[in-house]
């Protein structure tokens, strides 16, 4: 190594960039929608797969409602009230899920749907 390469390498950041709540929600909705999906599309031979994403997506949906269930949460009223409605039914069809009386798609395509949402509140800040 020469030393240009030393100093561009000793004065780099090496921070990692700053992630917004926002921002960390999306990621985490677009992992878990990822693994959902690709898991159903494997069929019967992704099951446990698609077992362990419908827990971590309940688990998100768990979390959110526990979050918007708080006295303190800034968000609006009836936005809390639909948010704390689909963690329900989230709960809900991933039980029809894992019985196999449905498919996940309607957990998949109401992730996407938040996942807009996030984005387009991201790109009007």
């Amino acid at each position: 190594m020469n030393a240009l390469q030393m100093a561009k390498t000793a004065y780099a950041s090496n921070q990692a960039p700053i992630r917004t709540p926002r921002g960390v929600e999306y990621e985490a909705f677009a992992r878990i929608t990822h693994r959902l999906k690709a898991a159903s599309d494997r069929g019967p031979d992704g099951f446990a797969d698609l077992a362990r994403a419908l827990h971590q997506n309940r688990q998100l949906w768990t979390l959110l409602a526990a979050d918007v269930a708080e006295a303190d949460n800034g968000l609006p009223a009836d936005l809390r009230a639909r948010i704390f409605y689909l963690a329900e039914f989230t709960a809900a069809h991933s039980r029809k899920v894992l019985r196999g009386r449905d498919t996940a798609e309607a957990l998949v395509e109401i992730n996407m749907a938040v996942m807009r949402g996030l984005r387009q509140k991201a790109d009007a800040a």
